[in-house]
């Protein structure tokens, strides 16, 4: 698989480690009011030159590691920048990212008030228009909105389309914790789905780590997941 995250470039250029995690999928994305968002991750995955904005609510994290990790499938070489943890770093690790086929930027307002920041994404994401790399960013708000940010920056990352994320609806959640579970062998049957996102979180990232104790106590106990045996993993 050709996606890189930070630690698989080379360290002097990408000196934080970022690893996509295995739920980081496409597929395990709960697409209900956002289709649009996720049809857009999908094309910049195989697509040159796609251009696509995330913000709003949950799932922007997922859709960019989703898509760089699918753009890896297709034999694309992709990397995944979340800009939280690199804005102490110097910028001119931007260099490293030349030549890639996707560019993933999370957490774009970041860096708002750090000029050299935001002067080097600049330069990068004309270099990207170039070169025909697509690039796919995220941040809470939608670009004009991001008035912390240089007006240039803000500009280039309106280039495509903004797609605003809202809250899947707990049926969608249900059909991807089903599914996610499925993907680790796991037979979660739709009222224990339900009992979940009723009495532990509607988030499913908050969910995700919890999915991965039922599965290893599943395991140890050579039991199904029904409601009583989640109840007691879930008091332990």
């Amino acid at each position: 698989m050709k996606a890189e995250s930070a630690a698989s470039l080379p360290s002097a250029q990408l000196p934080l480690g970022v690893q996509l995690p295995d739920t980081a999928t496409l597929a395990g994305f709960a697409p209900g009011p956002n289709a649009a968002a996720l049809a857009a991750a999908r094309q910049a995955a195989i697509g040159p030159d796609e251009r696509g904005y995330f913000c709003g609510g949950p799932g922007k994290t997922h859709l960019l590691q989703a898509a760089c990790r699918a753009a890896g499938e297709a034999g694309r070489r992709a990397t995944f920048l979340p800009l939280t943890d690199w804005r102490d770093q110097p910028p001119a690790i931007l260099d490293g990212l030349a030549g890639l086929d996707l560019v993933c930027l999370d957490e774009v307002d970041a860096v708002a008030g750090n000029r050299a920041w935001e002067e080097a994404l600049v330069g990068a994401l004309d270099g990207w228009r170039t070169a025909g790399a697509s690039v796919l960013a995220a941040a809470p708000a939608a670009p004009a909105q991001l008035t912390g940010l240089l007006a240039d920056l803000r500009s280039r990352l309106g280039w495509g389309a903004v797609y605003a994320l809202q809250e899947p609806a707990d049926d969608d959640k249900r059909r991807v914790l089903v599914a996610r579970a499925a993907s680790r062998g796991l037979t979660m049957p739709d009222e224990v789905a339900r009992y979940l996102l009723t009495h532990t979180s509607r988030d499913l990232r908050r969910l995700m780590p919890l999915l991965a104790r039922l599965d290893r106590a599943s395991l140890a106990a050579q039991r199904r997941l029904t409601i009583p045996f989640v109840k007691q993993v879930c008091q332990t």
